[in-house]
């Protein structure tokens, strides 16, 4: 997944107006006039470098005269104590900037750092562990571009990017068979296409998911059992149809391999965006001159 450069323009400016940075007085009435400064920001603790180009929007719009130098390709596995960005500039604006540039970088290395996590338990098993819509509100597409920093995959961006028929959904239609069948005649009306995924929380559902001919189906807080006798009934009633089975629903790294053996193609896990730990960074002054 490429930078999304205009959400992170959009989240960096609500960002410093939430901040107040058009008037720092701690920085205004402490800070010498004039004064340059060099800073690094520095990993606190190992994890994966997510999101460096927000520091330099930071500081675009702050003062498009702050110089960034990232020093590690995105998605880079950082040790403690490793510098990750050199920053030089106006002292005032290094200090009144630090605190919304290392927010929005602990949140996506975070992120980042977690959803490796994820990806190494079953990176030989050739499950794709995806993330979910559970992001903050206004930073999603930050939170899942951390997420493939990662190793992880970007799932569902918005509404429209593909079918997900939920339990509300399919209460509403009427049934699982029923769902589909509208889906399929809103896209004929519509002349639109869309991949359809359908939750099921029972082994009965799923079922019935797989004879009305759903492609993808997600498999909802279902146990390892449950998970393997829907693989199984797969191969019995879909052989060869390519149907993809997702398994989601309180995903933790102690279940994540035992669920991805069972046999599903994907795991979704909402803890890689509403969970995860932010990463240590500190920006610290490494020199100044001038005032």
């Amino acid at each position: 997944m490429d930078f999304p450069v205009t959400a992170a323009r959009r989240a960096v400016t609500l960002a410093l107006a939430e901040d107040g940075s058009h008037d720092d007085i701690t920085t205004r009435w402490s800070v010498p006039a004039g004064l340059r400064a060099e800073a690094e920001i520095i990993a606190g603790q190992p994890g994966v470098a997510s999101g460096l180009p927000l520091v330099s929007e930071v500081f675009r719009q702050l003062d498009p005269e702050v110089v960034v130098d990232e020093l590690v390709p995105e998605g880079t596995f950082v040790q403690q104590g490793q510098a990750v960005i050199r920053l030089s500039g106006e002292a005032r604006t290094l200090i009144t900037g630090e605190r919304t540039a290392l927010n929005f970088l602990q949140r996506c290395c975070g992120i980042a750092t977690l959803t490796k996590r994820y990806v190494d338990l079953v990176a030989d098993l050739g499950v794709q562990v995806l993330d979910t819509r559970k992001t903050a509100p206004g930073l999603r597409a930050l939170d899942k571009y951390a997420v493939t920093s990662g190793g992880g995959s970007s799932h569902r961006l918005d509404l429209a990017a593909m079918v997900l028929l939920k339990e509300n959904h399919i209460a509403a239609a009427g049934g699982i068979t029923a769902a589909i069948n509208a889906v399929r005649a809103g896209m004929a009306t519509e002349d639109r296409r869309a991949l359809i995924d359908v939750e099921v929380e029972t082994v009965a559902q799923a079922v019935e998911a797989l004879h009305a001919g759903a492609p993808w189906i997600m498999l909802d807080n279902m146990t390892v059992t449950e998970i393997g006798q829907v693989v199984h009934a797969r191969e019995d009633i879909a052989p060869g149809r390519g149907v993809v089975l997702e398994a989601s629903g309180g995903v933790t790294p102690e279940l994540l391999r035992p669920i991805a053996e069972a046999g599903v193609d994907k795991v979704s896990v909402g803890a890689l965006t509403h969970s995860a730990p932010g990463l240590d960074l500190s920006m610290l002054l490494t020199g100044t001159t001038g005032a």
